[in-house]
């Protein structure tokens, strides 16, 4: 799975990458561990009439569609292998598809004194994450809340968990971020499957202080929580 990961862009920075119109993100600034319901940024594509514009938002990580019922489940995660077909995520799927920024993700393994946290990443200044977004009415103003696919791992968090984050190469993002809607899903998850698995032969990870394990007492703007440690032994 992936239930946290870091940001360390700069709005200016994701609108260059992206080629991207700003939305609402003035307020971003980069954050080293982002957990699930926080906000971040994700990018999208929308419908104008006959033009196409492509903006960089925040939103909710835990995906809320409209029909959600209120304390209904906010996945953060989809599976690959599912999301496509599940209720929860196959409307999105077919028409609401976004990019995750990221600088890399967490994963934990069980040790004899608890869980030790790895950080994975490439060399590579931003992973482009493939996920569906979906914007809510809440009083006056539109929530968008955001999920990250998955798949099997084939990274080098393979090692520490058996999942990670379907990840984007630059040549997809096009046609992920497209808001045509797709009818037969068929290409398009292979698609998410040949990119993920070029982006995993790049990947590596390490291990980080266990100040990250916990959410409420790491300081998610504190950028030596993604600094590798030595192991003792």
């Amino acid at each position: 799975m992936c239930g946290r990961f870091a940001m360390n862009k700069e709005t200016d920075d994701l609108i260059s990458e992206f080629v991207a119109a700003g939305g609402d993100v003035a307020d971003w600034r980069p954050v080293y561990s982002i957990a699930p319901t926080d906000p971040a940024p994700i990018v999208r594509e929308r419908s104008r009439g006959e033009e196409t514009m492509r903006q960089v938002d925040v939103a909710s990580w835990g995906l809320r569609p409209s029909w959600a019922k209120p304390g209904g489940p906010s996945p953060i995660n989809a599976r690959l292998e599912s999301v496509a077909t599940n209720g929860m995520f196959k409307g999105a799927f077919a028409s609401q598809r976004c990019i995750v920024p990221m600088l890399g993700y967490y994963e934990w393994a069980k040790v004899s004194d608890g869980k030790q946290p790895y950080f994975l990443r490439t060399d590579a200044d931003l992973l482009a994450a493939a996920g569906l977004y979906t914007a809510r009415k809440e009083g006056d103003r539109w929530a968008l809340t955001f999920t990250i696919i998955t798949r099997e791992a084939r990274d080098a968090s393979g090692e520490v968990h058996d999942r990670m984050p379907v990840f984007l190469t630059e040549d997809t993002w096009d046609s992920w971020l497209s808001p045509a809607k797709i009818t037969d899903p068929t290409e398009t998850l292979a698609t998410l499957d040949r990119s993920s698995v070029a982006v995993a032969a790049t990947m590596s990870g390490y291990p980080v202080d266990r100040k990250v394990n916990s959410v409420q007492k790491v300081d998610p703007l504190d950028p030596t929580v993604i600094e590798p440690i030595r192991l003792a032994g």
